[in-house]
């Protein structure tokens, strides 16, 4: 674990910081898919992404999901934050986007390390603005684009955080993210790839225009 903090959360932390979440933080490999959060749930630990994605999910009165955002190799999640600091439930559903490796550091030391360690403080405030930014992002999508331009600008994020310009994911699965129907996905997709976009194979969707 002490390679990984070092490689990928140094160049942040001081090493004392590096050395105490070295000695409390416990390793978790998620698979694809696998739920990591779920709503109402208390947080007792934070995670700290060292290899893969997740996607941070919000779900209606009748149990329809949204995507929110999605957090990458080192991030964190501002909504995990909040929870931590406040013992409040969960607002949101966490999934793994891809397998996943986490390094999760107990909640008692949250606060603990605010005020101990500057670029704690700094790592948790920047985790917040850019969290922000992305619920920002998200509601202007929602509020301003049409459902082609939500959907494309999806399957580019989705290949961005997959570093792959190919995703599998079924029609089903983006209706899901997106709340909205299966039909309405098949036929936008449709459209995208008449439009030189997008190519559709039978159990993926290669996005060209990134």
């Amino acid at each position: 674990m002490l390679e990984d903090l070092q490689q990928h959360y140094g160049y942040l932390f001081e090493d004392e910081l590096i050395q105490e979440i070295n000695k409390v933080g416990v390793v978790k490999d998620i698979p694809e898919g696998a739920q990591l959060i779920e709503i109402g749930d208390y947080i007792k630990s934070m995670p700290l992404l060292v290899s893969g994605a997740i996607k941070i999910l919000r779900e209606d009165e009748e149990g329809d999901e949204l995507i929110l955002y999605f957090i990458e190799q080192g991030d964190t999640c501002a909504m995990t934050l909040s929870c931590c600091l406040g013992s409040a439930k969960s607002e949101i559903r966490a999934i793994a986007e891809t397998d996943t490796k986490l390094i999760m550091i107990p909640v008692e030391k949250m606060e603990e390390w605010l005020a101990k360690y500057k670029s704690w403080q700094q790592f948790v405030l920047q985790s917040y603005h850019s969290r922000m930014t992305e619920l920002l992002e998200a509601i202007d999508t929602i509020a301003f684009l049409k459902m082609d331009e939500r959907l494309f600008k999806y399957l580019k994020d989705k290949a961005m955080v997959n570093h792959n310009d190919v995703i599998y994911v079924t029609h089903q699965q983006i209706a899901r993210d997106l709340h909205t129907s299966r039909v309405v996905i098949s036929r936008l997709l449709k459209t995208l790839e008449i439009e030189g976009k997008i190519q559709l194979h039978r159990n993926n969707i290669k996005v060209i225009d990134l």
